[in-house]
């Protein structure tokens, strides 16, 4: 099973749909082996605070914790993002995780250099994965991918936009 590092804010966008089936955040979770940094466990639980879709998704992934494993990381002094992205950058890094699951869109090119030998995906490209190994449908990921982008407020973003052309109809 190949090994996918997840930060908070990936798995708060696969948490928005959870209770979707097919279910995004279980196929990720049955898929690969999910390590997380401890840092991003508490991310989830300030995030779960909220009484809003995003505090809501988080609980549903804190629901699911023993499904995944966490690891303590020492944070980059250096790396200018936050400690989620800092840890779970480090973290895929220092295990050679085949996968880092982030949706820091605004920094994706610092991030994707951060990385050594790790393939970064974001969610709407993970439901692109899921649709190639045929773990959902292209219908089913176009109208998760269109929920997620509501409740994220990603309908502006250029990256989600040509993700969503991606998995349209031929």
């Amino acid at each position: 099973m190949s090994t996918l590092v997840a930060d908070a804010s990936a798995l708060v966008s696969l948490g928005v749909v959870a209770d979707d089936d097919p279910n995004p955040l279980d196929l990720c979770l049955s898929c690969y082996e999910v390590i997380v940094p401890t840092v991003v466990i508490e991310e989830l639980r300030e995030i779960a605070s909220y009484d809003d879709v995003h505090g809501r998704a988080a609980t549903t992934v804190l629901d699911r914790t023993e499904t995944l494993e966490a690891r303590l990381v020492d944070l980059d002094a250096e790396f200018p993002l936050d400690d989620g992205e800092n840890a779970a950058v480090t973290l895929a890094n220092d295990l050679d995780a085949t996968l880092l699951l982030c949706d820091e869109f605004n920094q994706l090119g610092l991030v994707h250099a951060s990385l050594v030998d790790t393939r970064l995906v974001t969610t709407p490209t993970l439901l692109s994965v899921l649709v190639r190994t045929e773990q959902l449908s292209a219908a089913n990921a176009r109208a998760l991918l269109d929920e997620i982008s509501d409740a994220r407020s990603w309908d502006a973003n250029s990256y989600v936009q040509r993700a969503r052309s991606l998995l349209e109809a031929p």
